[in-house]
């Protein structure tokens, strides 16, 4: 494997991230085997994140904003996981994991530069963290739709996290994730969002923001006033998802990668 974009260390310590990732996805190990090897995996992974941030020169971008959220996706399984062990989303989280390292050691972003706004940070900060409990909140709606699904097929319905418990967590991400979105969207209001800091900009990456909160306030209305559940919940939650992804992740991957621009 070679990633020739990233820095001699930054793609070492990528490559050990993605394969310590790979082992718990692929070879058969036990459960103490599987929680060590993800445990070192996710210590190798915060260690690329870090080089990235604080590396020479340091960069972000789409990927690296895709292997933060997988990162914190993971870190909030990994504590879920000491209250509820019966949940089981290892070999899909590892391999997300692997992906997302991957990717970012190929496309490690544009450089920073240091004369960018000290409000940009905080502006990031809490977009990453939206973006983390949404995705968490993704994860444990695939998770809601899959014990239903077994349910359905005659599974016993004590086996795994029970539904509603999934359920509550689901809508609990997504009521953190929608707090941290409104916080993003004001910052980006009242400090700006561009590297000169110079205020609120209409552009593909605002109107994604803006479509993927109202979608997010529609759900949480919903759930609220008349009690959504089920698919149309979770297919809410999709849709808002996908926007918000497209927001700042889809309109830098078609910068960077298809147009070539920074």
């Amino acid at each position: 494997m070679i990633l020739p974009s990233a820095s001699p260390l930054g793609a070492a310590l990528a490559l050990a991230a993605a394969i310590a990732y790979a082992v718990p996805a692929a070879a058969p190990l036990s459960a103490r085997g599987s929680r060590l090897a993800l445990i070192a995996a996710w210590v190798l992974h915060a260690l690329v994140l870090a080089w990235s941030l604080l590396g020479d020169p340091p960069r972000f971008g789409f990927a690296p904003a895709l292997s933060m959220t997988a990162w914190l996706v993971l870190t909030v399984y990994a504590v879920e996981r000491q209250l509820l062990p019966q949940l089981q989303a290892r070999w899909a989280l590892a391999g997300l994991g692997s992906a997302a390292v991957v990717l970012a050691a190929l496309f490690p972003g544009t450089e920073l530069h240091v004369s960018s706004s000290p409000w940009l940070a905080l502006h990031w900060a809490l977009g990453i963290a939206s973006y983390g409990l949404f995705a968490a909140a993704v994860v444990h709606a695939w998770l809601m739709m899959r014990a239903e699904h077994q349910i359905r097929q005659g599974s016993d319905p004590h086996a795994g996290v029970p539904l509603l418990t999934l359920e509550r967590l689901t809508f609990r991400f997504v009521g953190g994730g929608f707090v941290l979105l409104s916080a993003t969207l004001l910052a980006g209001i009242v400090f700006g969002d561009s590297s000169a800091g110079t205020g609120w900009h209409w552009n593909h990456k605002t109107l994604f923001s803006v479509l993927a909160w109202c979608a997010f306030a529609v759900l949480l209305a919903g759930r609220w006033f008349f009690g959504w559940r089920g698919r149309r919940a979770v297919r809410m939650l999709y849709g808002g998802s996908l926007l918000l992804l497209l927001a700042y992740v889809g309109s830098r991957f078609v910068l960077e990668v298809m147009l070539g621009r920074t």
